[in-house]
């Protein structure tokens, strides 16, 4: 061993008296290792009386120590070991429970900003919602500790009894929140997301390459039903892996074109045909579907993610009654966390349904066991159980009757907005809604939607360009009232957000005009602008009256 190493007897400081003892003597060098045991007792008095230096492996080791800092090596081994405890419980007390300002004020200040934000701003993104504080509780809690891979009651860890219990309750509380007989209906609530849910599904019930028909992008379709470019690119998960068939709305109406659907589904052939989308404003035709899904020898599927609030409160008309199988994702008109949720059918067919292709044997549904297995173990991890106990939570109080009363004032809010717009000569696809939802049509005024959707970011007003049936480019604006209403906005509040709207409207198409349409200069046409000045500041004024749910400012 180097001389020049710094070892010193700390090293043996987790050792008793008796085995320091052992290691000090067994070691000793070959010259001194034929001394009698004179020479070890001689060496023992020694230490004992000068407790400076020992030979130890043939060097010399200093014993000194910092007497007001620590103790002697030979005290007990029991005030050295609880000493140690001691402080290794000082330390998860002062690191494990530091508020998140103490442990991290770069993270707390940027979340402060991202509160103020919300609440100074007007919120009308269509998926997006604001929780409760029940909500948010669970989301934060210590359930998010716990690892849970597999279905409640089955799960391949131990120390879950909690967790499948709140798992249970949840599902349980999803069959009630839309009325469904656990006897006909199963539910998964462990997706992570709705795209997520989607292709879970997708999984259980097709091969590589299987066939897909859901509505097209710029009709109002979601991205995880399948899309590809102009140019073929595939873009989405469902159109790499299978194959997708988009069916679209009729470009004169707006609405979804059923012949031409059922004529392509005819050709097609898809395995699953899918009924709902992220952009649609009008009702489904759950009955013609099932037709056409007859007909063709499909599995209908609807994704809800949307409009699933409205259906729990029977404000629009329901998939279940049609549908094999319904998603949905459980954060927008739903109001609850971040994630999906998938229904399918179970038990006994109806004799009434006569499919061309058998979904099972002949007499029951078999989804639910290759659903399952293709939520885990084929795509997902362990749940996120913070996440389902919230929706348990919110699934709670979407079966109250005030719920129901929210998503009433939703729909009335949405139709609201609408008549304000259409006063005002704006362009809605579809001339309204049916849903929480509408689609202005921004070409027929001249302005491009990218920049219609920045000034209205510099106005602290969220909403997205959005792809319209028939144009090259995306085209308009959806617009989506669930948010504002969580927050106490009513029919006159979204009158007055009409008014912003337009003013917006009328400030990009100044800035078009003075700077050029493209990104480049029409942003450099907002800098300093004080047409956004002024209107930001009635806008945050409005919405400072109502409270943030969940939060205070």
């Amino acid at each position: 061993m180097d001389s020049q190493s710094g070892l010193t007897l700390g090293l043996s400081s987790h050792l008793s008296t008796p085995s320091v003892h052992t290691v000090l003597f067994k070691h000793e060098s070959s010259s001194s290792a034929s001394s009698s045991s004179q020479t070890e007792e001689n060496n023992l008095e020694q230490l004992q009386e000068d407790n400076e230096t020992i030979k130890f492996m043939g060097q010399r080791l200093s014993l000194k120590r910092n007497r007001e800092s620590q103790h002697s090596c030979f005290h007990s081994k029991r005030i050295h070991v609880d000493k140690t405890k001691e402080a290794k419980r000082n330390w998860v007390r002062d690191w494990g429970n530091k508020s998140l300002g103490i442990a991290d004020p770069e993270i707390f200040q940027i979340m402060e900003k991202e509160k103020r934000r919300q609440f100074k701003g007007i919120e009308l993104i269509a998926s997006e919602n604001f929780v409760c504080k029940a909500v948010m509780e669970a989301l934060g809690s210590a359930l998010t500790n716990k690892y849970s891979e597999g279905m409640p009651g089955a799960k391949y860890y131990t120390g879950n009894h909690y967790i499948d219990e709140i798992e249970f309750l949840c599902c349980k509380r999803a069959l009630e929140a839309f009325d469904l007989d656990s006897n006909k209906w199963g539910v998964n609530v462990q997706p992570y997301s709705c795209t997520s849910a989607n292709f879970a599904v997708y999984t259980a019930l097709l091969h590589a390459g299987g066939r897909i028909m859901g509505l097209d992008s710029a009709s109002g379709g979601h991205l995880s039903h399948g899309y590809y470019t102009m140019g073929g690119k595939k873009v989405s998960a469902a159109s790499i892996f299978f194959e997708t068939l988009p069916y679209k709305v009729n470009h004169q109406t707006g609405y979804i074109d059923y012949e031409s659907l059922e004529d392509k589904a005819l050709d097609f052939r898809p395995k699953i045909l899918i009924c709902g989308g992220s952009s649609y404003p009008r009702e489904w035709d759950y009955a013609r579907f099932r037709q056409i899904a007859d007909k063709c020898g499909a599995v209908l599927m609807c994704d809800m993610a949307h409009i699933s609030g409205l259906v729990a409160a029977k404000e629009v008309a329901t998939p279940f009654d049609y549908c094999d199988i319904v998603t949905s994702t459980t954060h927008k008109s739903l109001r609850g966390p971040r994630g999906g949720i998938i229904f399918y059918r179970r038990g006994p067919k109806p004799r009434k349904q006569g499919f061309v292709l058998s979904h099972g044997d002949n007499n029951n549904y078999n989804f639910e066991e290759k659903i399952n297995f293709a939520v885990y173990p084929s795509l997902q991890g362990g749940p996120h159980n913070n996440h389902i106990a919230a929706l348990a939570v919110a699934l709670k109080q979407v079966a109250s009757p005030d719920y129901k009363a929210y998503m009433q004032q939703v729909k009335k809010n949405a139709q609201a907005l609408a008549s304000s717009l259409l006063k005002r000569n704006c362009r809605l696809v579809t001339d309204g809604t049916d849903n929480h939802l509408l689609l202005w049509d921004l070409t027929a005024g001249g302005l491009i939607d990218r920049n219609y959707e920045k000034v209205c970011e510099a106005c602290h007003i969220t909403l997205n360009k959005c792809a319209i049936y028939g144009s090259i480019s995306t085209g308009g604006v959806r617009i989506g009232t669930p948010a504002m209403t969580s927050r106490g906005c009513v029919e006159e509040d979204f009158e007055t957000i009409a008014d912003f709207l337009l003013r917006a409207a009328q400030i990009t198409s100044i800035v078009q005009r003075g700077h050029g349409k493209s990104s480049k200069d029409f942003l450099r046409g907002l800098e300093n602008n004080e047409d956004i000045s002024e209107l930001r500041n009635r806008v945050e004024t409005f919405a400072s009256q109502f409270a943030m749910p969940g939060f205070h400012i």
